[in-house]
């Protein structure tokens, strides 16, 4: 079986002390980080993940699946099954409209990875309950294609679809088959399907951090395993992973180096394999260096930026082309800030002292639309723990919290795995934030503010397509009957 070779972060020329910087930098800003990962001249030589991650737990990689899809199209391109020149349209002649567009008939599939493709958007997010593929033929083009970058997951997923279509399999399993279990990924991973069947291969992946972690050092030694195998096109690589467009204007720094085929460029002459909230690949050939995050950095402006800008400050400056001499007393103290390394937990108090009106009663919701009907608070003797208690759909449902630390449950409904907290952050207001770590990343903020004889409840959702009925305000009154 595949194994990755681990070793010190000195064997490879890093000094433990330069590590223990990164993450400090990262702690004191907050950033949060659900792992992070480090190799160099092809050996692991730091690992950590914030509990309640842990290793081999899937995360959602967003647009990390976009570059799994530009290297199963480079490989249909060394079997001569399609060619980069080619137009998209000669393979979905059943989605294309009577007397179509002359710039959606010349989009070829190389406009399509490169993001400079007719439309101006994401197709699908007009209408996503309309088939996908077909809204990328349907929709009026804005502009010629080959042109001008403009982000398009729709470009991604369409490119998927050909894939699935030409191969007869899901995307990853064609993948697996072709590379990935050559270097150890896992089988358990897989691309989230869309509700007409197609894998999401704009942002759907679910893998582990060491799955990208394996594939950045595919990609950086050309594609070769560490077997000798040529596992991927070299040819096709070159390209994907080099300047193939400008990406100015762009959103933040580090996207402005360029786009290559599904990779972004990046600062140091590198690539990096991205997605939203911190999902990233970070690989830089010329220090045989990669870096692999997973995150949700959507409610902190600026925050992938600070992961970048923490690895050049602390690491790139520190690196040695020789092994170092073992600094054992900076080594046993980043071993122990792994094991303290957590998701970040709200402040506040976490004593009840004027709030009793509110947690010690069953408030009933007085709305019409609402996403549940009645609450009430339970607290643990020792004041470390605490359960939210929401009636939905005819049923009670529970959500544990910590206070001063994070608790792992399911979101009621969603079924779909937390990580909470909960703090009084007034007198009055007790908050609550549950970090969603399955399927979908982000978080679902609920305030509860007693007012008079009344609770008025806050809800804010930070998630991309769910959790729609968790916006805005509630009021709720007591219960008597209870």
């Amino acid at each position: 079986m595949y194994s990755i070779d681990t070793c010190t972060p000195e064997e490879v020329g890093i000094p433990s002390s330069s590590v223990i910087a990164m993450i400090e930098e990262l702690n004191s800003y907050q950033v949060p980080l659900h792992s992070l990962l480090l190799a160099r001249k092809g050996k692991l030589c730091f690992e950590a993940y914030y509990k309640p991650f842990k290793k081999d737990q899937l995360h959602r990689m967003f647009s990390i699946g976009k570059s799994f899809t530009s290297l199963a199209i480079g490989l249909l391109e060394e079997e001569g099954k399609l060619s980069l020149d080619d137009c998209i349209v000669t393979y979905f002649p059943e989605y294309v409209p009577q007397n179509p567009h002359p710039w959606l008939t010349s989009m070829t599939i190389r406009d399509m990875l490169k993001m400079q493709t007719c439309h101006s958007t994401t197709t699908y997010k007009k209408n996503p309950d309309k088939e996908w593929v077909e809204s990328f033929f349907t929709t009026p083009p804005t502009h010629p294609s080959g042109c001008t970058f403009i982000y398009d997951t729709s470009a991604s997923h369409t490119l998927c679809a050909l894939v699935e279509k030409l191969t007869k399999q899901n995307i990853l399993d064609y993948l697996k088959d072709k590379v990935l279990n050559e270097i150890g990924f896992s089988s358990q991973s897989y691309f989230m399907k869309n509700q007409f069947g197609t894998s999401m291969g704009g942002s759907g992946l679910m893998a582990t951090p060491m799955d990208l972690l394996q594939l950045g050092l595919l990609l950086i030694n050309n594609g070769t395993s560490k077997n000798g195998k040529q596992l991927l096109p070299p040819n096709y690589l070159k390209e994907a992973l080099s300047f193939q467009c400008s990406t100015i204007p762009a959103a933040s720094p580090e996207e402005s180096y360029g786009y290559g085929y599904q990779f972004w460029r990046t600062n140091h002459n590198g690539f990096v394999a991205y997605g939203m909230g911190g999902q990233l690949m970070i690989c830089l050939p010329d220090y045989d260096l990669v870096c692999v995050t997973t995150a949700d950095t959507q409610e902190f402006k600026g925050g992938n930026q600070m992961i970048y800008n923490a690895l050049y400050q602390h690491i790139l400056p520190s690196l040695c082309s020789v092994p170092l001499k073992e600094d054992n007393t900076a080594y046993h103290v980043l071993l122990e800030k792994i094991n303290t390394l957590t998701l970040p937990f709200l402040n506040g108090r976490y004593e009840n002292i004027n709030g009793e009106s509110l947690a010690k009663k069953h408030w009933k919701i007085t709305a019409e639309k609402k996403p549940f009907d009645m609450f009430y608070f339970t607290f643990s003797n020792d004041k470390k723990e605490g359960n939210l208690h929401l009636f939905i759909q005819g049923d009670w449902h529970t959500i544990p919290f910590g206070l001063g630390s994070v608790v792992e449950g399911i979101f009621p409904i969603y079924n779909e795995r937390i990580a909470t907290s909960g703090a009084w952050i007034s007198d009055t207001t007790f908050y609550v934030k549950c970090q969603l770590i399955g399927e979908s990343v982000g978080s679902v903020h609920l305030q509860f503010t007693l007012k008079e004889n009344e609770v008025c409840v806050f809800m804010k959702k930070v998630e991309e397509t769910m959790y729609g009925e968790y916006q805005g305000f509630l009021m709720g009154t007591p219960l008597t009957n209870f």
